[in-house]
């Protein structure tokens, strides 16, 4: 971001000051609301920082309905200017559209869906002339370069979870019984749109599988979720979800607490796959997968001794899966700053860390003493949570490319909003 930039934020947008924060934080989205950025593992600030990308939803009083529509936002941080530039049909609760910034400021990459066919396709939007190009299978995170967007099967993800995918008719969401060999993680040249598969889930299975345990996934119904690139775009991360065949109720089930996970990693040519995580420490109790800086590690919640959930570290195939500390306690979306000084996470409503009144902290980890303190308290429960759990607000703290901004959701006045902390006080008296 522009010092100069940075120097007239508080000329442009309100101070959130509730609660004493550790840290100056400025709400970015003070107009209508209903906005919300992606996920904790990507910058909604522009490349070169001038701009906030949302997704703004029409109303937030249940889950969107097949063929509905949510607003495309650009804040311009220089000026304050917010515009609305593009609809989407491709959105949920959760991650809106999967809304990435591309290659340069001009362009956004996010979800979309054809009502007339119920496809799915990703939208290259060069944003300030509305011109749009739509290709391959839709979009769930874009390589830091913004060349190449990966996506499993954003129909599919209401399976087992809603809120990450997009919306359709349920007789347009796919079934995988047993091992597919068609649905699979796909790779897109967001110039070119040529789309590929890159791996099967039936080949991800054999390859890392032991073989007297294959058969067992023919009594399951196997998805892909998550996909995520390392921060230097060298590697690739993708989980994979099953739950058994036959289950009454086919969509949501995470929450019928049947579901196994698999955590995979490998080369964008497929090579060195590895089974990073599997099913048999995820069943202790786990979640939120995300890559260390240098693209080596894996960073996690997990409850490996069944007594509370830790923050944990593995590395890329699997090896050396450890707790970071004994205290304190894992919550939320902890991403690990490139310094590997501390951590920053945020905990749900329901979570011990919460303060029961709907407002929730964004918690800073010394890596180097385990010593907790608080960034800021804010509320992030949504009025409608409790009756639809997909319409929660999640924090989902991200950080900006140059690694000084903590963006952050927030719901405020029953409405989300998106956030942005300087962190540059920390940063300098952690590392």
């Amino acid at each position: 971001m522009d010092p100069a930039i940075r120097a007239g934020l508080d000329q442009r947008f309100p101070r959130y000051t509730d609660h004493d924060p550790a840290v100056p934080i400025w709400c970015l989205t003070p107009g209508p609301g209903g906005c919300l950025h992606r996920f904790f593992d990507t910058s909604p600030l522009s490349p070169s920082g001038r701009y906030l990308g949302c997704i703004r939803l029409l109303q937030e009083e249940r889950p969107p309905a097949p063929g509905e529509e949510a607003e495309v936002v650009v804040v311009d941080l220089a000026t304050g200017e917010e515009q609305v530039v593009a609809r989407t049909r491709g959105f949920e609760g959760q991650m809106g559209a999967n809304l990435n910034w591309g290659k340069d400021d001009e362009t956004l990459l996010y979800n979309d869906v054809d009502p007339a066919t119920w496809d799915v396709h990703c939208v290259r939007l060069h944003w300030p002339s509305g011109e749009a190009f739509r290709f391959g299978r839709g979009i769930y995170q874009a390589s830091p370069d913004g060349c190449q967007v990966l996506c499993t099967n954003p129909r599919a993800m209401r399976r087992t979870q809603n809120g990450y995918g997009v919306v359709v008719p349920d007789e347009h969401v796919p079934t995988n019984l047993g091992l597919s060999d068609e649905d699979g993680l796909w790779l897109a040249d967001t110039e070119t749109g040529e789309c590929r598969m890159l791996i099967s889930i039936r080949e991800a299975v054999e390859r890392t599988a032991p073989a007297d345990e294959l058969a067992e996934y023919d009594n399951w119904e196997n998805y892909f979720f998550h996909c995520k690139w390392s921060p230097d775009g060298q590697r690739i991360l993708f989980s994979l979800r099953r739950f058994p065949r036959g289950m009454e109720t086919r969509f949501n089930t995470l929450h019928q607490r049947k579901v196994r996970f698999d955590v995979f990693t490998m080369l964008p040519d497929g090579s060195e796959l590895y089974n990073a995580v599997d099913a048999n420490q995820w069943e202790k109790g786990g979640h939120h997968i995300n890559w260390y800086p240098d693209g080596t590690r894996l960073s996690m919640n997990l409850n490996v001794e069944r007594t509370g959930m830790r923050f944990m570290e593995v590395n890329r195939n699997g090896t050396n899966l450890h707790k970071i500390f004994e205290s304190p306690a894992g919550s939320g979306h902890p991403s690990i700053h490139p310094s590997e000084a501390f951590l920053v996470t945020d905990t749900y409503v329901f979570e011990s860390f919460a303060f029961g009144d709907g407002t929730t902290p964004l918690r800073l980890v010394d890596l180097k003493t385990g010593e907790e303190s608080l960034l800021a308290r804010i509320r992030s429960e949504t009025p409608v949570q409790k009756e639809h759990v997909s319409m929660r607000l999640d924090p989902h703290p991200a950080w900006d490319r140059s690694w000084r901004y903590l963006l952050f959701n927030a719901c405020p006045g029953d409405t989300r909003r998106v956030y942005l902390a300087d962190m540059a006080s920390v940063i300098e008296r952690l590392t």
